[in-house]
């Protein structure tokens, strides 16, 4: 039997005349996403924190592709302000939105809280893209066939959502509030695609991950907190285990972009232990399915955020 032709980013069809946003789409895997899209005509969003650094991907994107067309915006998901004040000034600039990739996190970071109080990983990994989502989500269902991306983590599977204590105030173990933020993303992604379905609308909700990609993600932690030792084993895993960022952008870009995909689905890298590979079709565990804990996350993110769905 003939093996089946790997996904990659040379099957990404025609984009000309989409726009697609990306949220941290400076670096790693979100700027590896961004200049394909770019590449292939859509009209770039970077939402990026910190404006410059997304200057500086538009530079570079449009040095390698003339003709791309990207445009950055600052967007800080770790304040619900910023959250606004982003989506009022896309609403100015662009009436749709063929594709919401919510691509940006924090990692394994010492304990922080958010301009809100917020843990610092849920508020930014969760709440600010629930935030973002919703205060742009008409635009999406205007957009024919428009998707919302959601980028997720392996490291799901080791979450639990803490109603209790969701901000981590007693006790912050700094993996398990990383593991509880990716699986309030997959909660969010499959209760989004369980209201889309109930609105009958043709945009549809896709989550993804990808895998073990060597980006500037595990960096961030360790040298927030000072630790050098943390600092080379991640170089040394990234060198060692992990996928380039390129490799790590395909179940993105193949969710945003590829025939065939379905609301609900979950993509991630075809390899062993979905550590890297191409982008295929995978699983994720019971706990990101069950609708009991999904609809209370739903609850509590609207109060947290203040930001209401129509449905």
């Amino acid at each position: 039997m003939a093996k089946k032709a790997e996904w990659t980013e040379n099957n990404i069809p025609d984009l000309s005349g989409k726009t697609i946003l990306v949220t941290g789409g400076n670096s790693g895997i979100g700027y590896e996403a961004a200049r394909q899209f770019a590449r292939k005509g859509a009209h770039v969003v970077l939402a990026c924190r910190d404006v410059q650094k997304a200057q500086a991907a538009r530079a570079t994107i449009t040095s390698e592709h003339p003709p791309a067309v990207v445009e950055p915006l600052e967007l800080d998901l770790a304040s619900l302000a910023s959250v606004r004040a982003f989506a009022a000034a896309y609403r100015t600039r662009h009436k749709r939105l063929d594709v919401l990739c919510n691509n940006a996190g924090v990692m394994a970071l010492p304990y922080r809280k958010t301009a809100d109080g917020f843990e610092m990983q849920f508020g930014t990994n969760h709440l600010g893209h629930f935030a973002l989502t919703g205060l742009l989500l008409d635009l999406v269902l205007q957009t024919p066939a428009a998707r919302v991306v959601t980028v997720s983590s392996g490291a799901h599977r080791m979450g639990r959502i803490r109603f209790g204590d969701l901000h981590w105030e007693r006790g912050y173990r700094k993996w398990a509030a990383y593991g509880q933020s990716k699986l309030a993303n997959l909660l969010f992604a499959y209760e989004l695609q369980r209201r889309l379905d109930g609105a009958k609308a043709t945009a549809i909700s896709v989550a993804c991950h990808p895998g073990y990609a060597a980006t500037n993600l595990q960096f961030a932690g360790p040298r927030m907190a000072g630790s050098s030792v943390m600092e080379t084993l991640a170089r040394l895993l990234n060198q060692l285990v992990a996928q380039n960022a390129e490799m790590g952008a395909l179940p993105t870009l193949y969710a945003a972009t590829a025939s065939g995909v379905r609301g609900g689905d979950y993509i991630g890298p075809d390899g062993l232990g979905e550590l890297r590979g191409h982008p295929t079709q995978v699983r994720s565990n019971g706990r990101s399915h069950d609708r009991d804990v999904a609809t209370k996350l739903w609850e509590i993110s609207e109060r947290l955020t203040g930001v209401r769905y129509a449905y």
